[in-house]
């Protein structure tokens, strides 16, 4: 907090992988550090439908936005996008002027570009670390520990080395910044994603959005390669053909690369009248589904990087009373508990079985939605992140 009369502590936040304040974990970061006196500063991409100003000041944050076409293809396509977001964000960073603290929001792990200048000019630099990029490159590509997997591990360390503070979304990233980078315990703060709370109320159920069928399941999310959304139709394609049960209707919401491979797929597999895709919608509309769903659903395989994230879709579903239908990687079950129930790794079958499970036992649904509420509400609730976060901020000042 700044003393009075005094020039307030300026933060500059860096974001390449959505824009801001639709990254909602990068905004609960920003309005914290307003709450605590900071001048907060944000460098990201325009949005397409929303966050598309390049110029803004939301709720005494500033943002500056720049334009960037997503990466298409394979690992090419994000040489290209990548290298243009570091461009911008130098460009934009030499607008903002001098700060206190830089702090990159990765992926990618070329961030640490603005964190070494910044640190020229006085700068502390803050890695907060979203994703683990190598195990990002070997889940969402299929090339083994090629010459390009070697160069984002080279990135990764030299992020590591530049860092005065590293921030993990969890325990096993933690784990990582200890062991693979080196790093001081006392250097590397857990700040987990949390719901925010305001955005996540119940509303009354809507039986309409169940289009006549007694149960709604839903998948909020991202959808890439990596995040399962093939997965979790074919566990719906056996929930009806092997399991003989249609008394379901199923809804994806979100967006990614793979959004229009996924409508093909649903298509395919002949869940036409049974699944709806709705792409990105507004909040008030996301309550509505989730708050009618019986049950929800985290199909993300079994992969490197899986088995160690934080899915937001679990905290998310925990936060709206859902009951949770995962496979069964090491943090969701620490983000879960007993508010989920697990299918052997990349078990379609079993994971039709554990939906048609609690399809079948409303009593048991409810239960598991109080402990998810329960969790996210207490342990996992973002006051607890928040205190970390200014931990680490602190921290820089040491």
């Amino acid at each position: 907090m700044a003393l009075p009369g005094s020039r307030p502590h300026r933060a500059l936040i860096l974001v390449e992988n959505l824009s801001v304040p639709f990254d909602r974990r990068v905004w609960q970061e920003c309005t914290t550090l307003r709450d605590a006196g900071w001048e907060v500063h944000v460098i990201c991409p325009q949005g397409t439908k929303r966050d598309t100003e390049r110029e803004v000041v939301v709720d005494g944050v500033h943002i500056l936005r720049y334009p960037l076409r997503a990466a298409t293809g394979g690992p090419s396509g994000y040489l290209s996008e990548y290298g243009s977001a570091l461009w911008h964000t130098l460009r934009l960073a030499r607008r903002v002027g001098r700060v206190d603290v830089i702090h990159a929001c990765n992926p990618p792990d070329l961030l640490f570009v603005v964190g070494l200048l910044g640190k020229l000019r006085g700068a502390r630099f803050v890695f907060d670390q979203h994703d683990l990029v190598p195990e990002l490159y070997l889940s969402r590509f299929d090339r083994g520990k090629d010459l390009l997997y070697r160069a984002v591990c080279a990135l990764e360390r030299l992020t590591y080395r530049v860092a005065d503070v590293v921030i993990a979304t969890n325990e096993s990233y933690r784990d990582v910044a200890l062991r693979r980078g080196r790093r001081r315990p006392e250097d590397v703060f857990v700040v987990r994603s949390a719901p925010a709370v305001d955005r996540f109320r119940q509303v009354p159920p809507e039986p309409g959005l169940k289009r006549g069928k007694p149960h709604l399941l839903c998948y909020l999310g991202v959808m890439g390669p990596q995040d399962g959304v093939d997965y979790a139709l074919r566990s719906l394609a056996k929930l009806r053909d092997d399991l003989d049960r249609t008394d379901w209707h199923a809804v994806f919401v979100g967006a990614g690369d793979t959004f229009d491979e996924m409508v093909a797929l649903s298509r395919r597999l002949g869940l036409d009248d049974l699944v709806e895709f709705t792409g990105r919608i507004p909040d008030e509309d996301l309550v509505r589904y989730l708050s009618t769903a019986d049950v929800c659903l985290a199909p993300d395989p079994l992969n490197p990087l899986n088995d160690v994230s934080t899915m937001n879709k679990i905290m998310e579903y925990m936060a709206m009373s859902r009951p949770v239908v995962s496979f069964d990687l090491r943090e969701a079950r620490v983000s879960a508990g007993d508010a989920a129930v697990y299918a052997p790794a990349n078990d379609e079958t079993e994971f039709a079985k554990l939906v048609a499970r609690l399809l079948d036992d409303p009593g048991e649904r409810a239960h598991m939605g109080r402990i998810g509420k329960e969790r996210v509400d207490g342990p996992l609730s973002w006051a607890n992140s928040a205190r970390s976060l200014l931990a680490a901020y602190a921290a820089t000042r040491d």
